[in-house]
């Protein structure tokens, strides 16, 4: 089941011009091309917007204005970046 909607999202990315990073389970029979460098760089965007989501106040959005918001994600990213 996991593989057919695994397929099915593989699909639908390449149909809106996406390229998938997504790698094969090991025991895959066809395994597509992978770009290691790029999933490595998709997993390190991931890991910061977990970081960030940390800040509560970034997590819930209390902020209404986009201004205002812009500036807690600076902020959290400076202290992030202060660790």
């Amino acid at each position: 089941m996991r593989a057919l909607v695994a397929q099915r999202i593989r699909r639908t990315l390449r149909c809106q011009h996406t390229t998938p990073i997504i790698p094969k389970r090991k025991n895959a029979k066809h395994k597509p091309r992978f770009n290691r460098g790029l999933y490595r760089e998709r997993n390190r965007i991931e890991r910061l917007i977990n970081r960030l989501k940390q800040f509560r106040r970034v997590a819930t959005r209390y902020e209404k204005r986009a201004e205002n918001y812009l500036a807690m994600l600076t902020i959290a990213a400076i202290l992030i970046w202060l660790k």
